[in-house]
């Protein structure tokens, strides 16, 4: 079986999850309880860093799917950073890039939460 961990991070009100390795149908329960554990905290602004991810498969999409309704219906969002080639193919193929903000960096999608969150116009 392959190895997956997933980290995180809180950084104010965001939190930043680092999944390592593959997400397919024997660690996606792994991945899909991190994202729970996000939401039942109430930590509803999240990055999904993907520099250590290897692979993704549907059942890792369907992970972010189920928890993206409730995520947004409070104010949030998860958006999705540093995508190796593949997993970014996974994305666009599926049509998940229009579905995630996706960012070439951690910085950009910390700036875009940033962003929205300062003073109106």
């Amino acid at each position: 079986m392959t190895e997956f961990t997933i980290d995180r991070r809180e950084l104010e009100d965001l939190l930043l999850l680092y999944p390592s390795g593959y997400i397919n149908a024997h660690t996606v329960r792994q991945f899909e309880s991190e994202i729970r554990r996000a939401v039942d905290q109430k930590r509803f602004k999240i990055i999904v860093n993907c520099t250590g991810l290897s692979y993704i498969a549907s059942a890792g999409l369907g992970a972010m799917m189920g928890a993206i309704e409730e995520i947004r219906e409070n104010g949030g969002d998860l958006r999705v950073t540093d995508l190796n080639q593949t997993v970014a193919n996974i994305f666009e193929i599926l049509g998940f890039h229009h579905v995630y903000r996706v960012f070439a960096s951690e910085g950009e999608a910390i700036a875009s939460f940033r962003n929205e969150g300062g003073s109106p116009g």
